[in-house]
């Protein structure tokens, strides 16, 4: 009996083991195949954490999707967008033999794409890898998957030309390719994929080559997007044939000729967009008839005659964009017919004669813009007769009449512009106090009555434009409750009365312009709410009293003119407290002295015709008896004195400058044959030339890393030398034998920008050693530093337009490098200061010295031994983990995009121990976002601000899986100004002004 206990003991032992195997390998084969695949990735700690190898079968794992039909637990889809996944492309996926469709869209797969990676994805109906980091040319075997219908690669960095094994796709219907980096022609063998429905080349630097008709044949084709592609020549008169089409889009290219009638043969089309094109001729007849017809947008092109009269009869039509072309003539009668139109955007023609008196009836009109052509006649009374008008830009015609009643009943208005036209009459008094109307702009027209109390329900104005026009009666206190207004300007009126006080307490007021009106009283006191106003102007009135001390309290005033008035008493003190670009008090009363920081020669012009003043200024004011004309011979002998040292003190300071300018310069130039140029472009200038430049007269900068001078060659160049700062001997034990400072930056900054080409990025064109001196000779950048500009006096140079510009500059120059460059490149000090400004305030990133390349490895980013950055810039992670990777680069950036929006530093004493970042966060949800934006900016732009601060606070986030990468951080910028031109159809296929395109999929960005 024991021996046969004994016997069962490891009986048993070995099943319980066999047990735990079978619970071991429980997983189908399909998970396994996954499991190597998340394996071959680097995967953030947070993703796929259910995926657990003890499950039966992966159906319920994040991303994957299994069909019974295929078998149990076959899996079908692989749907992992957007989570951070980096590395090559899991072939491992392709080892399942029923797998459909992958997504491993906005994720950094690459660099690679292998033809061997794809070959085993047989059954593959679907894949979409756009927004990752994939480079080299396109697997040719693709076209070789029998399968497959789908195919998305967009924005990615594929160059090389489509591959002719492109033409023999069996089944496909969709193919992507937009932002990548092809080269070649459009290829007409893509004629040769009779199934396809949707081809989308856009934006991709295709040589020059015209459009190929064989495109024609394709008759299946719904949409066909070949916007930026360089395509030349005429549209081929075959794309008539696409009579499924629904979507054409060749914007953005150089096509000539005219726009050829068969297009209109297009029955099914609900959208054409043949926008910035070099297109001539009159636009045919034929779109009328067009019964889908929804949008048509063909701006932007020598297009001259007359607009069709049967456009507007097509039934659908709801878009209509033509402005900025050469059309004559006047708009059709049948414009005021078109049922469905919400949009017309014709500014920028010749235009002329009236418009339709009906136009507005029929019609939910949302946005009309006529600007800048000769359209003569009123204003259609029913142009807002539907309610729905949220826009109406008329400005610089020759329109008369008065403003329509009905308008003051148009309650959705929000931007109304009618300057300089010849409109007379009162303005309606509804009309002011739309409640959501943020910029009435009436200038230079001949208006007349009174600026109606009724503005005081205007509680989202924020610009109100009045000038040269003749308006009386006084300003209404009413107007102090507008609180979200930013410019009033009514010069060149007959307004009368005082200021009223109630206008002192407007907190966003930045620009008052009062010139020449006939006002009077004495100026505001207790203007301290006045802590965003820029420019006051209310010269040419009758004010009186004194210049309100109050006014050197207020932070960013730099324009003040109060000349031509009758004010009395002294210049205030404390208006030495203020940075103006313009100040002019000429032709009052005042009396007394001046202000030591004004009694210079160079305010003179600002003091003219005040007999009272007195001053040092040669020629402000008669000799005053006061001052006796002869002098003790002490004193005469003090001053003397005074001059005779004063003389010896600047011989000795230029002695010694001179002395210590010769030592320099003779340890620049001693040896100079044993001196290494190194050149990264072809140069028009020797080393020896640099080195004749390095005198301290020329020195522009210094930083932390050295002195940068300013170098005019013999041949007229300029070009910045930066001049490394040297380390005492010994400095490398210190460092403890990995070298100096000076030497790590100086190879950092060679690595990095010598094999550097963008146009967002600074040049550099040499470098040059000799011994423990190293110099870096880049291009010259006139405009010094975002930094230096944008917080100074400066910045009133940049205005929205300017910023914008620069802010995606740069972001273009960041995304080459860390998606365009094999490895990767992260800067490390992204800020401000290291975005030059050229002639033309076009941005370049600078300053690489303490750039790194990012090594991919399966263990992630690489730690560094310091923490590289500035002040204010840094990303929240970095102080503690000290990995280095593209997401850092992405908080300063952000940073970056806070300071052009705010117009402040990345850390200032307002802000008490926070930075800008917390500052604008708690600021928005404590006051709202108003109180954060830079009082100098024309808020006319106010929805573009808002959305580049909304970038901001996205790159700026304290998690860096919630930051986007660069590329889509350009993407959304430039969708920014793309909205305001661009209409789409909405998810339900209705074209909307609020809906536009975003080729990723993931609906509107911003």
């Amino acid at each position: 009996m024991a021996s046969a206990a004994a016997g069962r003991i490891p009986l048993l032992l070995l099943l319980v083991l066999a047990a735990a195997a079978n619970v071991v390998h429980a997983l189908n084969q399909d998970g396994i195949h996954l499991l190597d695949a998340k394996r071959s990735l680097t995967v953030p700690d947070a993703a796929l954490s259910d995926w657990n190898p003890l499950h039966s079968t992966p159906c319920n794992w994040t991303g994957i999707s299994c069909d019974s039909a295929a078998g149990a637990g076959a899996v079908t889809a692989v749907s992992l967008p957007s989570i951070n996944l980096a590395g090559s492309f899991p072939e491992a996926l392709c080892r399942i033999p029923t797998l459909e469709s992958i997504d491993l869209s906005g994720n950094y797969i690459g660099p690679n794409l292998t033809s061997a990676a794809v070959a085993r994805c047989k059954s593959l109906r679907r894949l979409d890898l756009s927004m990752n980091s994939l480079v080299g040319p396109l697997p040719d075997e693709l076209a070789a998957l029998p399968e497959l219908v789908y195919l998305k690669l967009d924005s990615n960095n594929f160059s090389g030309g489509i591959p002719p094994s492109f033409g023999r796709f069996r089944r496909l219907q969709s193919l992507s390719l937009v932002y990548n980096l092809l080269s070649g022609e459009v290829p007409a063998f893509l004629a040769g994929v009779s199934t396809l429905r949707e081809l989308n080349l856009s934006y991709n630097p295709f040589v020059p080559a015209p459009l190929p008709p064989e495109l024609g044949d394709l008759t299946a084709l719904r949409v066909l997007w070949l916007a930026g592609c360089n395509l030349v020549g005429a549209i081929p008169a075959s794309l008539g044939k696409l009579r499924n089409l629904t979507d054409l889009d060749l914007s953005t290219n150089a096509l000539t000729g005219v726009i050829p009638r068969e297009i209109t043969g297009m029955t099914s089309v609900v959208q054409i967009e043949l926008y910035n094109n070099s297109l001539t001729g009159k636009i045919p007849n034929g779109f009328g008839k067009l019964t889908e017809l929804r949008g048509i947008d063909f701006a932007m092109n020598r297009l001259f005659g007359a607009i069709p009269d049967d456009l507007f009869e097509a039934p659908k039509l709801e878009s209509v964009h033509l402005y900025a072309n050469l059309l004559t003539g006047p708009l059709p009668e049948s414009v005021a017919k078109a049922a469905a139109l919400s949009e017309l955007r014709l500014f920028a023609n010749r235009l002329n004669g009236t418009l339709p008196a009906d136009f507005g009836k029929n019609s939910p009109l949302v946005c009309v813009d006529l600007s800048d052509n000769s359209i003569s006649g009123e204003i259609p009374p029913a142009i807002c007769d539907r309610g729905e008008l949220e826009e109406l830009l008329m400005l610089d015609n020759m329109l008369s009449g008065r403003i329509p009643d009905g308008l003051g009943r148009c309650r959705r208005l929000r931007r109304v512009r009618l300057s300089n036209n010849w409109l007379d009459g009162d303005v309606p008094a509804a009309v002011w106090g739309l409640p959501h109307m943020s910029l009435l702009e009436l200038n230079d027209n001949r208006l007349t009555g009174v600026i109606s109390p009724v503005i005081g329900g205007a509680a989202n104005l924020s610009k109100l434009v009045l000038s040269n026009n003749r308006f009386t009666g006084s300003i209404p206190p009413e107007i102090g409750l507008v609180s979200k207004l930013y410019e009033l300007s009514a010069d060149g009126n007959m307004l009368s009365g005082p200021l009223p006080g109630s206008l002192g307490g407007l907190e966003e007021l930045g620009r008052l312009v009062l010139r020449n009106n006939s006002l009077s009283g004495q100026l505001l006191r207790g203007i301290r709410s006045w802590k965003k106003l820029s420019e006051l102007n209310l010269a040419d009135n009758g004010f009186s009293g004194a210049i309100p001390a109050e006014l050197g309290d207020l932070p960013v005033l730099n324009y003040l003119d109060l000349s031509g008035n009758g004010l009395t008493g002294e210049v205030p003190m404390q208006l030495e407290n203020l940075k103006l670009n313009q100040f002019n008090v000429s032709n009052n009363q005042l009396s007394g002295p001046l202000p030591p920081q004004y009694a210079t020669t160079a305010y003179r012009s600002s003091f003219l015709g005040n007999p009272g003043l007195c001053g040092d200024i040669a020629g402000l004011c008669a000799d005053s008896q006061g001052r006796s004309r002869s002098r003790s011979g002490f004193a005469w002998m003090m001053r003397s004195i005074f001059i005779f040292a004063a003389v010896i003190l600047v011989a000795g300071i230029l002695w010694f400058y001179w002395r210590y300018r010769s030592f320099n310069n003779s340890k620049l130039s001693a040896d100079r044959s044993k001196w290494s140029l190194t050149s990264f472009h072809k140069l028009s200038f020797s080393e020896y030339e640099i080195l004749d430049c390095l005198d301290e007269d020329n020195v522009i900068g210094s930083g932390a890393s050295g002195k940068v001078y300013k170098a005019v060659l013999s041949n007229g160049e300029v070009v910045a030398v930066k001049k490394l700062w040297g380390l005492k001997k010994g400095a490398d034990i210190e460092n403890g034998g990995q070298g100096s400072a000076a030497d790590n930056s100086f190879e950092a900054e060679v690595k990095t920008l010598g094999k550097i080409r963008h146009k967002n990025i600074v040049k550099l064109w040499c470098s040059c050693t000799h011994n423990d001196i190293k110099l870096l000779v880049y291009e010259y950048m006139p405009n010094g530093s975002l930094g230096d500009v944008l917080h100074s006096s400066k910045a009133g140079l940049l205005d929205w337009s300017t910023r914008y510009k620069i802010a995606l500059d740069a972001a273009e120059g960041l995304s080459y490098l860390h998606h365009d460059c094999v490895p990767a490149i992260v800067h490390r000090d992204v800020k401000s200061n290291n975005i030059l400004l050229d002639a033309e305030f076009g941005a370049r990133v600078a300053d690489f010295g303490v750039a790194k390349v990012v090594e991919a490895t399966v263990r992630g980013p690489k730690s560094m031994s310091v923490i590289a950055g500035s002040c204010g810039y840094i990303a929240p992670e970095y102080a503690y983990t000290l990995r280095v990777n593209e997401k850092s680069d992405i908080y300063s950036f952000g940073v970056v995009l806070l300071e052009l929006v705010t117009g402040k530093p990345p850390v200032d004493p307002e802000f008490g121990e926070k930075d800008l970042v917390k500052w604008v966060c708690s600021t928005i949800d404590q006051k709202g976002v108003e109180h954060v934006l830079d009082s100098k900016l024309d808020m006319t732009f106010k929805d573009e601000i808002n959305r580049v601060l909304n970038i901001g606070l996205l790159c700026a986030s304290s998690l860096p899986i919630n930051r986007p990468a660069m590329r889509r951080v350009v993407k959304m910028l430039q969708e920014v100004r793309a909205e305001a031109t661009r209409p789409r159809l909405d998810k339900d296929g209705k074209l909307s002004p609020y809906y536009y395109e975003d080729t990723s999929d993931q609906g509107s960005s911003v």
